[in-house]
C-alpha cells in the first residue's frame, strides 16, 4: 500500500461544493482528511488543477475493439485488456465494468467467439497486475438468442461480476423502435442487400418471439438468487419500465424517451445515458437527448459506452452548456452516482474514509485533460 500523499492548492469537487483551494490527505491508500488549503511543505502543489474522484464507468464495450483491431484481425487477449486498459485510464476511470455481450443476432458472430477470451484475458491481467484502473464485469445479456441462459449461469460465479443488463435488440423494439434507424444502422454494419436484409429481420423478430420472454424471465430469477444488480437496458415505454421495476432493476440504461426516463427515475431507478450522446448533442439512434434529460434533472449516471473520454468530456460540458447542472453535480454523475447504484459505496467521492482513487485535471481552452491519476492512493498514471 502507498505511503502518505498530501495534496494542496486544488480546486477539489466535493458532492455539493468546489473547495477553492482544497487539500487533501492520503494514508494508507484511503483518503484521511480533506480540507480548505493552500500550498503546504512537503504537499503535491496542484497549481489550482482540479481534484475529482475517480470515475466509476459502469457500460463500456471498448474492448471489444482492441480485440479485433481489423475485420479478420484477432489480438492477444492480454496486450487487447492492457491497450483497452491504458485508454480507461487516461479518461480518468479507475473503476470499469467491460461490458461483455452475451448473445448475438448471428451464429458466429465475432462477440460469441471471443467471449471466453475476453473475459479470461481480463481476469488473468488483473491478477497478474498488469492493469491500472479495476476491472468488474458487466454481462450485457441478449434475450432472443436460444442459449443465451447456458452461456451466462457458469459466469454468475465470478466474484468481479457486479452488473447484469437485460437486452432487446430485435427490430421495432426499445433502441430500434424506428424500423428504417435499425434497417439503416444494421444494414450499414453487415453489408446486407435489401433482400437480405429483409430476411435478417424476419429471422430476429422470430428469435425474439420464440426466445425472448422465457429468456428474460429465467435470466432475472437467476440474478435475483445470487444477489447481482440488474440493468434494464433501451425502455422506451411506460410498459417497458413497469416489466423492469417489478423485476427489481436498479439502473435505467439508456432509456430511448423521456416517458421511459421519468417513469424509471420514478420507481427507484438511476437513468444512464451515453457521454458520446452529451458530447454529440443526441442520439445516434435517433432517440432522446442526454443535454434534454439533464436539463429536466432526469440523468443521474454518465457511461462513456463506447468512446472512453467521453466521461471526462461530459463532466465538464454539462455545467457549460447546461446551466441547472453544477460542476459537483456532473462530477457526481460519473463517479458517487454509479459507484452507489450498484452498490460499491467504498469509492466515487472525495470524503474522509472513502478509497483514495483520483484523477489531476487541467481545463485548456474548455477541454478537460487528465494529468495523473491515483488509485487506491496509488499513482498509476
Amino acid at each position: 500500500m502507498s505511503s502518505d500523499l498530501v495534496i494542496s492548492n486544488a480546486r477539489l469537487v466535493g458532492r455539493d461544493t468546489v473547495l477553492e483551494p482544497g487539500s487533501l490527505h492520503v494514508r494508507a491508500g484511503m483518503i484521511a482528511a480533506v480540507d480548505r488549503g493552500t500550498p503546504t511543505a512537503g504537499a503535491l502543489d496542484f497549481g489550482g488543477d482540479y481534484l475529482l474522484p475517480g470515475l466509476v464507468e459502469l457500460h463500456t464495450d471498448n474492448l471489444e475493439k482492441h480485440f479485433a483491431p481489423r475485420p479478420g484481425v484477432r489480438w492477444p487477449g492480454k496486450l487487447a485488456v492492457i491497450n483497452h486498459d491504458a485508454q480507461i485510464a487516461a479518461a480518468g476511470i479507475t473503476t470499469v465494468m467491460d461490458a461483455i455481450a452475451v448473445g448475438d443476432m448471428r451464429d458466429g458472430a465475432l462477440r460469441m467467439t471471443i467471449l471466453r477470451d475476453m473475459v479470461a484475458a481480463i481476469e488473468a491481467a488483473q491478477t497478474a497486475g498488469m492493469l491500472r484502473a479495476e476491472h468488474l464485469l458487466h454481462l450485457r445479456c441478449e434475450i432472443s438468442f436460444k442459449d443465451l441462459l447456458e452461456l451466462v449461469e457458469p459466469m454468475t460465479g465470478l466474484s468481479w461480476l457486479r452488473l447484469v443488463s437485460v437486452m432487446d435488440h430485435s427490430p421495432g423494439q426499445r433502441q430500434f423502435a424506428n424500423l428504417d434507424k435499425y434497417r439503416e444502422y444494421y444494414q450499414g454494419k453487415f453489408g446486407l442487400s435489401g433482400a437480405a436484409m429483409d430476411r435478417f429481420m424476419a429471422e430476429q423478430v422470430a428469435a425474439a418471439e420464440a426466445h425472448g420472454p422465457k429468456n428474460r424471465r429465467d435470466l432475472v430469477a437467476l440474478c435475483r438468487s445470487r444477489g447481482l444488480p440488474l440493468a434494464s437496458h433501451d425502455d422506451a415505454t411506460i410498459e417497458h419500465v413497469a416489466e423492469a421495476a417489478a423485476d427489481g432493476m436498479v439502473v435505467a440504461e439508456f432509456p430511448t424517451t423521456h416517458a421511459a426516463a421519468e417513469y424509471s427515475r420514478a420507481h427507484g431507478m438511476r437513468v444512464m445515458m451515453g457521454g458520446p450522446n452529451l458530447v454529440r448533442g443526441g442520439s445516434h439512434s435517433g432517440n432522446v437527448s442526454a443535454r434534454d434529460l439533464a436539463e429536466k434533472r432526469q440523468l443521474d449516471i454518465i457511461s462513456s459506452d463506447y468512446v472512453p473520454s467521453s466521461m471526462i468530456q461530459s463532466v465538464f460540458l454539462l455545467p457549460r452548456e447546461v446551466p441547472p447542472i453544477s460542476l459537483p453535480q456532473a462530477v457526481a454523475m460519473a463517479s458517487v452516482n454509479p459507484a452507489e447504484a450498484v452498490g460499491l459505496t467504498d469509492r466515487g467521492a472525495l470524503e474522509v474514509g472513502r478509497r483514495a482513487d483520483m484523477i489531476r485535471v487541467s481545463l485548456i481552452d474548455d477541454v478537460p485533460v487528465v494529468r495523473s491519476v491515483w488509485r487506491h492512493g496509488r499513482r498509476v498514471m
